[in-house]
Parts: structure tokens; sequence; C-alpha cells
């Protein structure tokens, strides 16, 4: 999408609309706010807040008519999370959609009773951000990603796709819960004889020493986990990946898009859409406490051949067949 067409879609999501215009504002108007993870030129970030903002306008909510979108773009700056989240509560919406489990953290330590609705997050009960998936309590709820469990399916994946593989760099924010969440994951199904080796992800030529040390030996293959930096460096994981020729798992299609070789997890759109509906509940009078949390149905395995191709590889025509998108 481009960037004009999203700003136009969005329908003038910003820090502040003019005087003029909240003289008109209608009676019912309603406020909500967003918190990005990610930053504003990141065309996944523009993407799922595009499809939240269509969804919202299906269900009869439109900025400017009767509801006013308040946007932040933290670019995964964990100090750009407090204040935004301090900026967003100040102006008193009606409810707070983020993403991440380190982003409802900072919303929660900010309001406990502004509604905030959450899509990508990681175990939100063992975080503490709900009390269960069935009765949340409190003023939250949402959408989650994925279990831990998921990240064994990345490694068995690898293996999968490039059986020659006996030693996996994990790239993951070890400061994080889900970090160390998955990671374990991971050890808990790595076959004897698998070296598994850990780089964090926060500094991008950091990571490129870590992975260009790791490509000098043979039979290597990269496992990047769900985590900030990630989700706001796609293209330079993918483009990272590709220079080494090393075959990557992915547990976002994103990637993919952005060149990776092959992704397994939930559909980001989907969840945004997911999160619409239970922000219209929200403003209809429904509170976050009786809207319990809600696991994905279906993960998609998502594979770039292009991708393929460039690194002199072949996908096993059991995966190909498994795939519910392939990019040519």
């Amino acid at each position: 999408m481009r960037r004009r067409e999203f700003i136009t879609l969005v329908g003038g999501a910003a820090a502040s609309w003019p005087l003029a215009a909240r003289a008109q504002e209608p009676a019912r108007f309603r406020r909500v706010g967003v918190l990005m993870n990610v930053a504003e030129n990141e065309l996944e970030g523009q993407a799922t807040l595009a499809a939240f903002v269509r969804r919202l306008n299906e269900l009869g909510w439109t900025a400017g008519r009767n509801l006013r979108l308040d946007v932040r773009w933290a670019a995964g700056d964990r100090e750009h999370y407090r204040r935004y989240a301090q900026e967003l509560v100040a102006l008193s919406p009606d409810v707070i959609l983020c993403r991440t489990s380190t982003v409802v953290a900072v919303l929660q330590q900010t309001t406990r009773t502004v509604p905030i609705v959450f899509v990508s997050t990681i175990d939100p009960v063992g975080a503490g951000l709900v009390d269960s998936l069935a009765q949340p309590g409190g003023n939250t709820t949402g959408f989650v990603a994925f279990e831990y469990a998921i990240a064994a399916k990345w490694l068995e994946l690898l293996k999968e796709i490039a059986p020659s593989v006996t030693r996996a760099l994990v790239l993951r924010d070890a400061t994080i819960s889900a970090g160390i969440g998955q990671f374990a994951a991971i050890q808990a199904v790595a076959p004897i004889g698998m070296e598994l080796s850990v780089i964090g992800v926060h500094d991008a030529q950091a990571i490129e020493h870590a992975v260009a040390a790791f490509a000098r030996r043979p039979n290597g293959g990269l496992v990047v986990t769900a985590n900030p930096y990630g989700s706001n460096h796609s293209r330079a994981i993918a483009a990272l990946a590709a220079r080494y020729k090393l075959p990557a798992v992915y547990p976002f299609s994103y990637y993919v898009r952005a060149g990776g070789l092959i992704s397994y997890g939930p559909d980001d759109l989907v969840q945004f859409i997911q999160g619409a509906g239970y922000v219209d509940r929200i403003l209809k009078g429904e509170k976050p406490a009786d809207l319990p949390v809600q696991a994905p149905v279906k993960y998609e395995l998502v594979i770039n051949l292009k991708t393929v191709q460039a690194l002199g590889r072949e996908i096993p025509a059991t995966v190909l067949a498994r795939a519910d998108e392939v990019i040519e």
C-alpha cells in the first residue's frame, strides 16, 4: 500500500485535529487510541493499521464523522512506549488498541481504567497481563499471536526444508519473557546432534557480526523468533540471511514478503481485524473483562520461491503442498 493511499484511508489519524474540526464533533464522537510497536514507515505496520481502520469502517465507525483516532508509532523504542502510553491515556480515549506484550505491560502501568485491546501478544496469562484467557478481568483483553510451543515447529520446519542443517542460530530478545519462552521451546525439541547458538537482537552491527561468524562453518540455518527488533527490521534480517546463504524460518509472513525464505505463524492482518471487532464491542458498552482472550484458529505457512531459488535450494513437495501462500 502506498503511503499516500494509507494516509487517505486512515483519514487523518494523527496527533491532533484542527480546532475547527473539533468544534463540529457530534455528541457521540468516540475516541480510540492506537499504540503501534513499529515505525511509521514500516509497510507491515501501515498495512495492519489500515486493516484495522477498514474493519472499523465496516462496523460503522468513521474517522472524522463519529470517531477520532489517535495513533502513535513507537518504532520498538521502550522509552517511546512509556511516553506515548502517557500521551494516549491523557487524551481520555474510550479504548486503546496495542500490539505485543511489552506495550500492553507499559499501558497497564499507565492506566487500570481505560479499556485496552491487544493483538499479536504472546502468553498474556504467564506475563500477568490477564487473569485467564476465558475471564481476563481488569481492563485488558485481546488476541494471542501464539503459544511458546510454536517455536518448536520453527526448528522442525528448518530441518524439513534443509535436512543437512546441523547447526541453528536463534535470533531472540532475552530481555523479554517471550524471548526466553520461545527459546526454551526450541531447546526442548532440538534433536541429538543439533548445535544451538543464540544471538540477542538489539544492535544491527552485533547481529551482522554474529551471523557472519556463524556462517563461516557449514550446515547452518536461522530461526528468528518473534521480537520487537525484528518487527522493525524484517527486511534487514531477511537480507542478512540471504547474504550469507542461510536457510531461515520466521514467525510472521511479513518477513517472507520482505525477502525471507519461509514463515509459520498467525496472519497479523487477521489479528488487527479481530481487534477492531473488540474495539467496536467496547465502544458499544461491553467491558474488556467480559471478552475472552482468543487464540488464532489457524497458522499460515508462507514460502518465497524467489528466495528459494536465490539460495540455490529446493523446498520438499510435502512442504509446498502444505503452503497457504507461495510468493513467486
